[in-house]
């Protein structure tokens, strides 16, 4: 069967949800296909077939009270995906966007994302189509006991060890994490991204954002391009992500321009002002329309003055830039803009935020391209610090942290890098970092037996 078929054999064009899903998988598919036909033993083992179907999905109601004393009902999930590798991992998203189809993408990257880390951890991933966007800390907390009333039956630090995401933050961890100590009482390490004071790692919050620039600088130095030092980059999104993205490059000399919301973008060519962003995104929880207030010299530009079919982010010249905000933001039309402008090197902060024919352009444009599956693996990778500390009942300084954050973004470079000149593909980060990933998971579960 040709890769064409084994891709084509998954498609389910009548199910809307699983959209993303098939996307993701259809790309790791075609970049393993070397692999798959120089080595005819993932076939023989029917890896593709059981890889790409989760070992469970759970979903369950979740029942909580607001402060008008209504009764709410929300759907929560947990897509156990793979665990040859080591226990479950992968973050929990509350958003109204969350389905069952979003996490099974979200899970099945988390996969290979694990993989590629070195670390021993598998793939999951979960969440609730709760919207944490104006409730009250109260029924936020309210809701996370319940959430977690219904989670805890399935997770545990040998098993599967959730994280935060989209919408659930420390304070959301906290709540969560306080709960599954009434229900089980046990205080041990099921959760990652906790504050610091009861188990959380120094550095977590940072994790993503820092490592992507450090996967930034690593490529850039093995492809020979010049340091981001001095150089404009342009971001999107103004979470967790994209504020330490770019505060990390401030730190290193970098010219970070641009941030953007669910409402529009703002472009500060003096550079953003990271403690402001922090105020009006972590505290305030405010637009960015409150950004031009304190920065009056900085341009906002509504969503409604977008490009037709793009983002104003990706209109702006830079040398670098890094989708950090949510999948599929970046089109074909953005990476042309990209491309047209000068842009020497894309690397994905969010999850898979780049289409298909955007990927397509800066490949066959010999644009230096990080996929997220690499490039923000950083998150993750701090994750695992957490559980060992956890584990070991210790705790690292925020420097032995940055350190092991740094070294693993740079030893994930340099895979993907010699697994796409081992298979024929040098230059290509996307398909490097797929093999890579697949090629460790199939191993392992070749190893296992079924």
């Amino acid at each position: 069967m040709s890769i064409l078929d084994e891709a084509k054999k998954y498609e389910r064009a009548d199910c809307e949800q699983d959209r993303v899903f098939y996307q993701a998988m259809e790309e790791v598919l075609f970049s393993i296909a070397p692999l798959l036909e120089s080595d005819k033993i993932y076939a023989r083992h029917a890896i593709v077939d059981r890889l790409v179907v989760p070992d469970r999905v759970i979903k369950f109601k979740v029942t909580w009270m607001d402060d008008n004393q209504q009764i709410r009902v929300n759907t929560g999930y947990r897509v156990q995906f793979n665990n040859s590798l080591g226990p479950y991992k992968g973050g929990l998203r509350f958003h109204p966007t969350v389905n069952e189809g979003v996490l099974k993408f979200l899970g099945f990257e988390q996969i290979f994302k694990n993989s590629l880390t070195g670390l021993p951890i598998g793939g999951a991933k979960g969440g609730s189509d709760f919207d944490p966007k104006g409730k009250s800390d109260f029924e936020i907390m309210k809701f996370c006991s319940a959430f977690m009333r219904e989670l805890y039956k399935h997770i545990g630090p040998r098993i599967d060890v959730p994280a935060g995401d989209i919408g659930v933050g420390a304070r959301e961890i906290g709540y969560l994490f306080g709960e599954y100590k009434k229900i089980t009482l046990s205080y041990e390490g099921v959760l990652t991204g906790k504050p610091f004071m009861f188990g959380g790692s120094l550095m977590r919050p940072e994790a993503t954002g820092y490592g992507v620039v450090y996967f930034t600088q690593t490529m850039l130095d093995m492809e020979g391009k010049e340091s981001l030092k001095g150089k404009i980059c342009t971001i999107s999104g103004a979470g967790n992500v994209a504020i330490h993205t770019i505060e990390k490059l401030k730190q290193i000399g970098a010219i970070p321009v641009s941030c953007s919301d669910s409402k529009g973008t703002i472009y500060d060519a003096e550079g953003i002002d990271v403690a402001l962003l922090k105020e009006l995104k972590n505290v305030r929880r405010v637009s960015l329309t409150e950004y031009l207030q304190t920065r009056p010299n900085a341009k906002y530009i509504p969503v409604e003055e977008y490009p037709k079919g793009g983002h104003a982010v990706w209109n702006i010249p830079c040398y670098a830039a890094f989708p950090c905000a949510t999948q599929n933001e970046l089109t074909e039309i953005d990476a042309q803009n990209l491309i047209h402008n000068g842009c020497v090197s894309v690397s994905e902060g969010a999850n898979m935020p780049s289409t298909p024919e955007a990927i397509e352009a800066f490949l066959s444009h010999k644009i230096c391209f990080a996929p997220a599956k690499a490039a923000n693996a950083g998150g993750v990778a701090v994750s695992e610090f957490e559980m060992s500390q956890n584990a070991s009942m210790q705790r690292w300084s925020f420097e032995k942290v940055d350190a092991r954050l740094k070294t693993t973004m740079q030893e994930i470079c340099k895979r993907v890098v010699l697994t796409a000149k081992d298979y024929g593909v040098e230059g290509n980060y996307v398909d490097g970092a797929n093999i890579a990933g697949f090629k460790k998971v199939a191993d392992a579960m070749i190893a296992e037996g079924i």
